[in-house]
C-alpha cells in the first residue's frame, strides 16, 4: 500500500513540472553560462522524461487497484509468515511450481555452513 501511494505521488509531481511557465530563453547579465547550461540540461531531461512519466501514470492508473486489493486480502497473511520467520537467510527463494503453488525450501545445515567457508578463505588481489 505505501509503494503505490509513493508511486502515485511521484507520478502526480511530473505535471507540476509542466506548469511551469517558460524562463527568459535569452539569459540575463546576471546568470552565468553554468546556470544557463544547467536550465537547458533540466528542461531537455523534462522533455525526455515526459513520455515515460505518462506511461507510469497510465500503467499506476490500471496496477494501483489491483495492487491495493492484493494488499488488502495477502497483508495479514504475509504479516503472519514475517513474524514466524526468524532468519531469512536460512530460506532459498521462492520457488513457483508449474501448478501456481509457491514454496519457500529451508536450507540445510550443509547448505547453511558452505558460505561461511567461502568466507573465510578471503580474497586475492
Amino acid at each position: 500500500m505505501k509503494h503505490v501511494l509513493i508511486l502515485c505521488a511521484a507520478l502526480a509531481a511530473g505535471p507540476v513540472w509542466a506548469d511551469e511557465t517558460e524562463p527568459q530563453e535569452a539569459p540575463d547579465a546576471s546568470s552565468s553560462l553554468m546556470e544557463e547550461g544547467a536550465r537547458l540540461f533540466f528542461k531537455g531531461l523534462q522533455e525526455e522524461m515526459a513520455p515515460a512519466l505518462d506511461g507510469m501514470r497510465e500503467l499506476a492508473g490500471q496496477i494501483g487497484p489491483k495492487m491495493q486489493d492484493f494488499l488488502m486480502q495477502m497483508g495479514p497473511a504475509m504479516a503472519g509468515i514475517v513474524e514466524q520467520v526468524e532468519d531469512w537467510s536460512s530460506y532459498h527463494a521462492p520457488q513457483m511450481l508449474e501448478n501456481g503453488d509457491i514454496i519457500l525450501r529451508k536450507k540445510t545445515p550443509e547448505e547453511m555452513a558452505a558460505p561461511e567457508e567461502d568466507a573465510a578463505d578471503g580474497v586475492e588481489l
